[in-house]
């Protein structure tokens, strides 16, 4: 069957599956729409998280961009599995214990401030647009090669398909949705790489095989005898001397950049509003640690595959198509080049495809051949000639990942606008039922917006996603660390520390990468921070600025600093007055 039928076929059998689940788990009560009555396993909800986290960017983007970047991508790996020993050491199981359904409720009571209340969900909301964006572009990405329909109405095809089970099953349906979702998407992550692997190397295990030498066979894919008995290492190393590029192990990028970009995706994983409303899904508060474990180890089997991938898809690409005349061009070109994702600009007018060193979106480079890096890991089945129904897999594994995490990002956006808003803040007397439908009506809103995003995204998708993991480093972090581990820590400080830290990041980044083309480069960063790795700075800041305000304004009330104390410590929960 041809890869069109394989993809159509897999891709119904999992997404009935997934409407299956949300039908049969469809939330009856606020409860359940926002924390699945808190009932969920420890393992189950670790899977789901795996499923949550692991997003457009780290499924389509992550190895794509390591195969670009080479050693230099590896900060991506390192910030967002940090971030999830941050999450299990430092906030997890605080904030199951002290139970609310949403962060700026937690915010809120800890704070004892509606204003904090206000600040955490415009934050809330504002972050999780910054994210779904990658994801609904990544939807449009996997349907327009696999599903022979357009970019844009990908993205269509996935709101819908957000909406009907988010909407319908809240938390409880999108908890067990994830967890067939990673059941998906890692058996298409895995599966291509074992393939790769063993044509290589002959070795099973990709982790490895990207390490080990070239077999007999190998050399034959790449066409090149002398590669025999190499480490496959040092032939793509070679491959990139040859071509005048850098080492594909050599860093390049300034060590002050990757350490800021590390810690800023580590901190932002810690902050991030639709990962930490996890750990209020299960019934006791060690289960909350057991969950972020069993979640780190099921993003492990994905993170420590992604180097393997980006090292065959590298190799495979440039041999595929470097010094091959465009009317010969492989078959997965071609079927890519419809979507506009790659393309061949022959420059020198001699019909011959060449890859070199320089910018591929630079017209002045030598470079013929354009190629988003978005499509890396979904192109190298095709480009490694793997069956039909690999290449199919793995466009049910990119929707999977991209649906799981824009359900969790819509429901954030849901429950701040229906419970911390509506709720919270302007109804306090709403009936469940007409929350309800709050929530509901804003998650199909939150949908449409999403969309707009992903139609007219503001960059490629790993990108986008860095960008969300510093604005949630700037804003939530901070607070929320300040919140569970410092008595002292009051409202004034929690509300000019959120807005000093969130403002600088977000200005940042626009003016680096939209305001001033002139400087949009490493010589216009400050201190040579890139716009991906500004989120530590605006942490900081807000350290400071909390801090800073803290000693010029009221301490917390007693009945606050009790709750704080109580709140890490066994034994009941101090519940203070919920006048704020």
């Amino acid at each position: 069957m041809s890869i069109l039928t394989w993809t159509w076929i897999l891709t119904a059998l999992s997404f009935s599956l997934y409407i299956y689940i949300a039908v049969a788990s469809r939330a009856k009560s606020t409860g359940d729409f926002y924390a699945a009555e808190q009932s969920v396993p420890p393992l189950l909800n670790g899977m789901a998280t795996g499923a949550d986290w692991m997003s457009a960017a780290s499924f389509i983007s992550m190895a794509g961009l390591i195969s670009f970047m080479g050693r230099d991508g590896s900060f991506y790996l390192m910030g967002w599995t940090g971030g999830y020993v941050l999450l299990a050491m430092l906030f997890g199981p605080y904030l199951r214990k002290y139970g609310k359904f949403t962060i700026p409720q937690f915010m809120a009571d800890r704070y004892y401030s509606n204003t904090v209340r206000v600040v955490a969900l415009v934050c809330a909301i504002f972050v999780s647009f910054t994210y779904v964006a990658g994801q609904m572009r990544g939807v449009g990405v996997v349907f327009s090669r696999f599903m022979g329909v357009s970019i844009n109405m990908g993205v269509i095809i996935g709101m819908a398909l957000v909406f009907f089970y988010a909407t319908m099953g809240g938390m409880k349906g999108i908890t067990y949705t994830q967890v067939a979702q990673y059941c998906v998407l890692i058996c298409a992550y895995m599966i291509p790489a074992i393939f790769i692997s063993m044509m290589f190397t002959g070795n099973p295990i990709p982790q490895l095989g990207m390490g080990s030498s070239v077999t007999a066979g190998g050399a034959a894919i790449l066409n090149d005898p002398s590669a025999q008995g190499k480490y496959l290492l040092d032939v793509l190393n070679g491959i990139h001397a040859d071509l005048g590029f850098a080492a594909y192990t050599a860093g390049q990028r300034p060590l002050i950049d990757v350490w800021f970009i590390t810690m800023s995706l580590m901190i932002g994983t810690a902050g991030l509003p639709h990962i930490l409303i996890r750990f209020f899904t299960v019934p006791k508060m060690r289960d909350a640690r057991s969950s972020a474990g069993w979640a780190l180890f099921f993003i492990a089997l994905l993170y420590t595959t992604a180097p393997a991938i980006s090292v065959f898809a590298r190799t495979n690409f440039i041999k595929s198509v470097h010094n091959v005349a465009y009317a010969d061009a492989p078959s997965w070109f071609k079927n890519w080049e419809s979507t506009g994702l790659v393309g061949f600009n022959d420059k020198n007018g001699d019909g011959i495809m060449t890859i070199a060193k320089g910018n591929v979106k630079d017209p002045n480079s030598a470079n013929e051949v354009k190629i988003d890096r978005d499509i890396m890991v979904l192109a190298n089945p095709e480009i490694a000639k793997l069956p039909n129904w690999v290449v199919g897999l793995i466009g049910a594994g990119g929707l999977a990942a991209a649906l799981s995490t824009a359900a969790g990002l819509l429901l954030v956006i849901s429950a701040a606008i229906s419970h911390d808003l509506m709720k919270g803040l302007i109804s306090p007397n709403m009936s469940d039922t007409a929350e309800l439908w709050w929530a509901r009506g804003a998650a199909g809103i939150a949908v449409c917006i999403a969309g707009l995003f992903g139609i007219y995204p503001p960059g490629f998708v790993a990108q986008v996603v860095a960008f969300a993991f510093g604005l949630a480093a700037a804003s939530f972090f901070p607070c929320i660390l300040m919140g569970i581990f410092n008595k002292k820590a009051n409202k004034e400080g929690a509300i000019a520390g959120m807005i000093v830290g969130i403002v600088f990041v977000a200005g940042y980044i626009w003016w680096f990468k939209w305001g001033a083309p002139a400087t949009n480069n490493a010589k216009g960063w400050w201190f040579g921070i890139s716009p991906e790795g500004i989120g530590t700075v605006g942490a900081v800041l807000n350290f400071v600025t909390m801090w800073v305000v803290g000693k010029f304004t009221p301490e917390p009330p007693q009945e606050i600093q009790d709750l704080v104390g109580s709140l890490r410590y066994p034994g009941k929960l101090v519940t203070p007055p919920s006048s704020h």
